[in-house]
């Protein structure tokens, strides 16, 4: 049976959280995102310059910083200014870089990992067993042995004990 693109992407999630750093990067950048803002509500809450005076102000303007979509509300106070200045570098350095890091590593498994590949192949096969005609499997039973008995051959040379 092929794989439905349900299935597909499935694998890709399971494949993204298990092979890169994703998730721990997006739960650091979630972290520093409300740290960040709530330093800035705490700074400038009470000027009433700033245009930042509820949480959700905060939180808007720590998303708009970092994206630097250009939409951010600049700080009125001095320590306002440097925070927002440090987070737009910090968060847009850990924003695109775990982008980056995340393509980069997701594309480049197979290379690092053979093992992996011929594991993800061998599992891909096996889902299309519906698929296959008694010839087919025929072949797939006298591969399967063969393997089984290469393995069982690098077993017991594993076990001779050295002289």
């Amino acid at each position: 049976m092929a794989l439905t693109p349900r299935k597909r992407v499935r694998r890709f999630l399971r494949d993204v959280v298990a092979e890169t750093p994703f998730v721990k990067m997006l739960i650091l950048l979630i972290g520093l995102w409300v740290g960040f803002s709530a330093a800035m509500l705490f700074i400038e809450n009470d000027v009433p310059e700033s245009p930042i005076h509820g949480l959700l102000d905060a939180l808007y303007w720590g998303v708009a910083a970092f994206s630097t979509a250009g939409i951010a509300s600049t700080p009125v106070t001095p320590l306002g200014k440097l925070i927002g200045g440090l987070w737009i570098i910090i968060g847009s350095v850990i924003f695109f870089g775990t982008v980056v890091a995340t393509v980069t590593t997701y594309f480049m498994r197979p290379l690092q990992r053979p093992v992996r590949r011929i594991v993800d192949t061998i599992e891909f096969n096996l889902e299309q067993l519906d698929q296959l005609t008694v010839e087919e499997l025929e072949i797939l039973k006298r591969t399967t042995d063969a393997l089984i008995e290469h393995m069982e051959a690098v077993k017991s040379r594993s076990e001779i004990p050295e002289k």
